[in-house]
């Protein structure tokens, strides 16, 4: 995922401003089944820190080992992990180490991209065994240019292919700052979302008040431009005020979030949309259905974190277009 990616980039650029080399860890196939699916990444620094995960716990020391070749070679390599022998673990999988010294240009190009909040693609080229040579390698593709992850050598693009398009940052727009604003913000973030806050000028509250928050606003209603917002986004109002809530829905009502979620019972959202479509009848059905109210899934929560966590749970069902149910319940479809 993107954040994940994200979060590898910035160790290396502080791994390599410490003259720290750094080998990057791919899944990039599976047989069976797994904790993490083929994609997921980590990154190793040669003075034995890791960054990231590619699974539960179970496989990390063991490419932590397989890596030292690399670093010491640069040589990239496919190695096998074999979970079936291992309790909590189904499958095999298979890891591309790589060298990850990302030019210049890359890092600029990347995070460019993410603050354009623009597509890429990442590409990487394997052989579904176990093996160590030159041409195993990962490349990412931008909008006009494409990079290796490292400068040293060059791509086989005879091997296996695992490709995957990854999506800007998903970011949460809170609207309001009261308490519950908060927990919620903090618990977005430490699942990797953007989180941006939006207050009104009256509210006296800095972005202090939000960790995790990495960017925050003042703003009335009446001046508040929805165009920043993708379909990458979801906006929940928590301003515990009708009158701001349909004033700041308003607002948004020409925008294309992916989830908008409305605090308290379902007669106020309903009486929040009567008066958007008094006001403007000729409103979207698409915006309408993208509301949610009570937002969140119904897990019994009372608690402001009980509460954050079912908006959360309900906003990701809703971005990955899935209906909650047990576990337990599910029929395990994934195949490789």
């Amino acid at each position: 995922m993107t954040h994940e990616f994200k979060k590898i980039v910035a160790a290396h650029i502080a791994a390599k401003a410490k003259n720290i080399t750094t080998v990057l860890a791919t899944v990039v196939a599976l047989d069976g089944s797994s904790y993490r699916k083929p994609g997921v990444r980590m990154l190793l620094l040669a003075n034995g820190e890791m960054v990231g995960a590619v699974s539960g716990g179970c496989v990390e020391k063991e490419i932590q080992l397989q890596a030292q070749s690399v670093f010491e070679t640069a040589i990239p390599k496919v190695m096998t992990y074999d979970g079936r022998y291992r309790l909590g673990c189904e499958g095999v999988l298979y890891i591309l180490i790589e060298p990850f010294n990302l030019s210049n240009l890359f890092i600029e190009t990347f995070h460019n991209a993410l603050k354009e909040r623009l597509n890429f693609k990442i590409t990487s080229y394997y052989k579904k065994e176990v093996v160590a040579e030159i041409g195993l390698g990962t490349k990412v593709q931008f909008q006009n240019s494409t990079h290796p992850v490292s400068i040293k050598h060059p791509l086989n693009t005879d091997y296996k292919i695992l490709e995957e398009r990854m999506f800007p940052c998903f970011k949460l727009l809170v609207i309001g700052t009261e308490h519950d604003a908060v927990v919620l913000s903090s618990m977005a973030h430490l699942m990797g979302w953007e989180v941006r806050i939006v207050a009104h000028p009256l509210e006296a509250k800095t972005i202090l008040d939000f960790p995790g928050s990495s960017d925050f606003v003042q703003i009335t209603p009446e001046n508040y431009d929805a165009s920043e917002i993708d379909a990458q986004t979801a906006v929940v109002l928590m301003n515990h005020s009708y009158a701001k809530d349909l004033l700041f829905l308003q607002a948004l009502q020409y925008s294309t979030p992916a989830y908008i979620g409305i605090l308290g019972p379902m007669h106020r959202r309903e009486k929040l949309l009567d008066e958007i479509i008094d006001q403007n009848p000729e409103v979207s059905e698409k915006f309408i259905g993208i509301i949610y109210g009570p937002a969140g899934l119904n897990i019994g929560s009372v608690t402001p974190q009980e509460i954050a966590l079912s908006i959360l749970a309900e906003i990701m069902a809703v971005v990955r277009n899935e209906h909650p149910m047990f576990l337990r319940d599910k029929v395990n479809q994934y195949s490789n």
